[in-house]
């Protein structure tokens, strides 16, 4: 195979308590100097098609799966996929995504600078009228409210989709500023993330953040407006990597059959006004057969007609498998992979008529996705960072209080904002960069910046605290070592741990260092053994518990300042 070489911030700094938004209360003295580790240019041969994989199955195959298609693995859910038996059953578990929507987000931002004066504490707003005032809080509250879903998911894909979606079909929080459309927006997105795209497409066309975002609801007969038009085959169904492709005629005879729907905004729903609608023909080029959509004044019909008109194209399965094998396994697609993945799985999504779980079943069982350079051959996203480390340690965001358990939230989504992800905000209508952007695309969650920034993240968790008002939130690396069988043994330990943290094994150096510091620098293992034996036969000793929570905090922070810890 191929070589793979402003309202919103005086909003904020009402929220956020003093210190920056991160109150850090010093749990042990940092006696480690440990910096981050410099990110490595490598270089990956994957190999494999999608023939089923069959090979051996164990916990850095169940890790692997979990790492691509959640947002991170913990232990009991890498053990929960091994019992399964193989990657076939495996894969069927984390494609079985819940059925029914989960309870929607509620009033949980009362608080000292704010009450909402149409919803009362504890319940839902999403039917609640807009509100000017209201509405950043609503969209903080969904947004917080994404973020537990991300952290709380069982060993299943549904989340990891709907990013991926959401990345695909990209809206803004900041262009309509009403959380109601933002939280329907993410419904769409979560209801069809396995679904047949072509209803999808439909479906998200009509949907009232999409309308606002790309001002398809002023789409009127007298002024057509083409954006939606472009991007529904620019960026959602055709794209332009074909040499032939659709023309400017095409966008605007698309932006014809568009014109006239409308959004009720009291409720939230889309109409279609015929007064506004183009009953004219509308004739498309060669690219589409010279077809013809007649004029009418239904909007459905015509609707259906352009989307039938789309989807005879082959150029859309072979776009969207592009994007899904970038998103879910590597960014390079060279001639071999067109060949023996892209194309094949562009064939499946046909011949399902567009469903999009079967394309996932192909990709996720076969060998190609097992093969062993797939494994941390790409750089975390910011999400995938944040989310993770919570994951990968079993933190809850606690909640003493509503409106604490609203801050947390609100500090974990923007400190993944911080590392240039932040959950509803895409820079733009493409997404973001690194999904897109050639040649860099993973790379570009990494700079001098962002990796001092990242590393502060795990670096708080592990040594210090995030706190609101009530509430602390920081890792507890003694429970952690506790799910294990032999936390008394340093190499089992590290082992264990590793297996966690990272997608790859490390040299026997690094795991030298690793013991050096669980030994604080002892030659003699045994040395950890009777800590570990120590504390936990005599718990209530406070001294020995500082010492064994002190190395196994440096020790993690060293892991996690590892460049391979910034890989899935």
């Amino acid at each position: 195979m191929a070589n793979h070489s402003t309202a919103r911030r005086d909003f904020l700094q009402r929220l956020i308590p003093p210190g920056g938004g991160v109150r850090v209360e010093q749990v042990f003295p940092d006696q480690a100097d440990l910096t981050a580790a410099q990110f490595p240019e490598t270089e990956f041969t994957l190999s494999g098609d999608l023939t089923p994989y069959t090979g051996p199955w164990g916990p850095e195959h169940a890790a692997h799966l979990l790492r691509r298609t959640t947002f991170g693995a913990n232990k009991a859910q890498i053990d929960q996929l091994v019992a399964l038996g193989s990657a076939e059953a495996a894969v069927d578990y984390v494609l079985n995504v819940p059925t029914t929507a989960p309870a929607p987000p509620v009033n949980n931002y009362n608080g000292p600078d704010f009450t909402d004066p149409t919803v009362p504490a504890g319940q839902t707003w999403i039917n609640a009228q807009y509100n000017l005032d209201a509405e950043v809080y609503r969209i903080e509250s969904w947004r917080g409210w994404w973020l537990d879903r991300m952290i709380r998911s069982d060993a299943n894909i549904q989340e990891k989709m709907t990013l991926f979606w959401h990345n695909h079909f990209a809206t803004r929080t900041e262009t309509a500023l009403w959380g109601r459309a933002s939280y329907l927006y993410n419904k769409t997105l979560r209801e069809n993330a396995l679904g047949n795209f072509k209803d999808f497409v439909k479906a998200i066309t009509l949907d009232p953040c999409m309308l606002i975002f790309l001002n398809g609801f002023l789409n009127n007969v007298t002024a057509p407006d083409e954006n939606y038009a472009r991007e529904l085959q620019e960026l959602f169904t055709v794209g332009k990597e074909s040499a032939s492709t659709y023309t400017e005629d095409d966008v605007v005879a698309a932006a014809r059959v568009l014109t006239g729907w409308r959004i009720n905004f009291l409720n939230a729903t889309t109409f279609f006004d015929v007064n506004a609608h183009d009953t004219g023909f509308k004739v498309f080029s060669s690219f589409y057969n010279n077809t013809v959509i007649q004029g009418s004044t239904d909007g459905h019909q015509e609707l259906d007609a352009l989307l039938d008109m789309i989807f005879q194209k082959q150029q859309v399965a072979e776009f969207i498998c592009r994007k899904i094998y970038r998103f879910f396994l590597y960014y390079k697609i060279d001639a071999t992979v067109e060949a023996d993945i892209i194309q094949p799985l562009a064939q499946i999504f046909r011949n399902n008529n567009y469903e999009i779980k079967p394309v996932m079943e192909a990709l996720l069982n076969s060998e190609h996705f097992f093969d062993a350079y797939n494994k941390g051959c790409f750089i975390k996203t910011p999400l995938d960072l944040v989310v993770g480390v919570m994951r990968n340690y079993n933190l809850q965001i606690p909640g003493s209080t509503p409106y604490d358990e609203f801050q947390m939230r609100l500090l974990i989504n923007y400190g993944s904002g911080n590392l240039q992800m932040l959950p509803g905000d895409p820079p733009n209508v493409a997404g973001w960069q690194a999904f897109r952007q050639s040649p860099g695309y993973y790379r570009m969650w990494i700079n001098s910046d962002t990796m001092r920034n990242r590393n502060i993240i795990t670096d708080v968790l592990s040594f210090f605290k995030i706190s609101t008002d009530n509430d602390d939130l920081s890792i507890d690396h003694i429970e952690f070592a506790k799910q294990f069988d032999h936390p008394e043994d340093p190499n089992q330990l590290i082992d264990d741990t590793l297996r966690i943290l990272l997608p790859m094994d490390i040299s026997a150096a690094k795991k030298q260092l690793l013991k050096s510091i669980l030994l604080s620098g002892q030659a003699n293992d045994g040395y950890w053994t009777a800590a570990w034996i120590t504390y936990l036969s005599d718990p209530g000793n406070q001294m020995v518990e500082e010492i064994v929570k002190f190395r196994l905090a440096s020790m993690h922070k060293y892991m996690m300042n590892l460049a391979e810890y910034q890989l899935i």
